[in-house]
């Protein structure tokens, strides 16, 4: 089973994680993206996410479908949210459940950087000096476990 999803309402964990129970599964990896209150030295003081909704969802999922070929998993599941974010919010989550805990944490890993890399979210920020603008991951973050 595999699901991505994108919406703007706060991303309920409690929910998420009992989709993921399975007696079958010794393993459950989740993940979850927070929104920081800093972006290459610089202080974030607000955020906005946007998203092309077709070509996101549909994104989403053949990544979603590409994990659960390429590791021995049973479940996958991912939720980005969309519009205004506080400092602190959740802004993703994915979920990966499994017979055995290296395969979840492989391919928790894997999931998530595919999807900050390749479905198209995009990221609005608002600086403490009243600066904003469009921005791509940090440079600490593209190609790194930093982040």
């Amino acid at each position: 089973m595999g699901k991505f999803s994108i919406q703007e309402s706060t991303i309920d964990l409690t929910a998420l994680r009992k989709e993921m129970e399975d007696p079958t599964c010794g393993a459950i990896v989740s993940f979850e993206g927070l929104v920081r209150n800093h972006h290459e030295g610089r202080d974030v003081t607000a955020l906005k996410y946007t998203h092309h909704p077709l070509m996101a969802e549909k994104e989403g999922q053949k990544i979603l479908e590409k994990t659960l070929e390429k590791f021995p998993i049973t479940h996958a599941l991912a939720v980005h949210r969309v519009g205004e974010l506080e400092i602190g919010d959740i802004a993703v989550v994915t979920l990966i459940a499994s017979a055995h805990r290296e395969a979840a944490f492989e391919a928790n890993r894997y999931l998530i950087d595919l999807i900050k890399h390749q479905v198209p979210i995009w990221k609005f920020e608002t600086y403490a000096n009243g600066e904003q603008e469009w921005t791509a991951p940090c440079q600490g973050c593209q190609n790194s476990s930093n982040h």
